[in-house]
C-alpha cells in the first residue's frame, strides 16, 4: 500500500513525505522529481517553454505509469487535475491532504515561482479552485497549520494504524 501526499505548492509534501518514508521502511517518491527525470526539465521550465495543457500531459503520463509499492508518493499540486492519475493513485494508496490556510501558503510560496496554472491566475484563485479537489479526493486530511513535521507524520501514521493500513 502506498501513501500518497496530495495538495497545494509549498504546503510540504515532499519535506513530509521524506521522514514519513523513513518512519514507516518505505520508500520515497516525488512525481516532478520523476517528470524533470524523464522531460529533462523542471516542470517549472515545462509549465514555461511549453504551456500548462502539456505540462498536465506530461504530468498524467508520469503518475499513470507509476508502479510502485509501498512507496510514499509526493505529487505535485496540480494532480488532481487528471482524473485518471488520481484514479491510478488511489488504486493502491491511502490519499493524504495536506491542508494550509492560504496565508500561510502564500508566506512560503517563492516569488515569481511558477506554478501550473494559466497566466493571470492569481495563487488565491488557484487555491480556491483545488481545494474542493483535494478534499474529493483525500481518504484523510492534516491541518498542518501550527505543527511541526513530525507532529504531522504521527498524525499520519495514527490514522493509518487506526484504519489497519498495512503500512510497515
Amino acid at each position: 500500500m502506498n501513501i500518497v501526499l496530495i495538495g497545494m505548492p509549498s504546503a510540504g509534501k515532499s519535506t513530509v513525505g521524506k521522514p514519513l518514508a523513513r518512519m514507516l521502511g518505505k520508500e520515497f517518491c516525488d512525481t516532478d522529481e520523476l517528470i524533470s527525470a524523464r522531460e529533462g526539465k523542471t516542470p517549472r521550465e515545462i509549465v514555461t517553454l511549453h504551456g500548462l495543457e502539456e505540462f498536465l500531459r506530461i504530468q498524467e503520463s508520469v503518475i499513470t505509469s507509476l508502479d510502485v509499492d509501498n512507496s510514499v508518493i509526493a505529487t505535485g499540486g496540480s494532480v488532481v487535475y487528471s482524473v485518471p492519475a488520481m484514479k491510478h493513485l488511489k488504486a493502491n494508496g491511502v490519499i493524504v491532504y495536506l491542508e494550509m490556510p492560504l496565508s500561510e501558503l502564500e508566506a512560503r510560496i517563492e516569488t515569481g515561482r511558477k506554478l501550473a496554472r494559466n497566466s493571470g491566475k492569481t495563487f488565491k484563485e488557484l487555491y480556491y479552485e483545488r481545494v474542493p479537489l483535494y478534499e474529493k479526493y483525500s481518504d484523510f486530511t492534516v491541518r498542518c497549520s501550527g505543527k511541526t513535521v513530525e507532529d504531522i507524520v504521527k498524525e499520519i501514521v495514527g490514522f493509518l494504524d487506526g484504519k489497519n493500513v498495512n503500512c510497515r
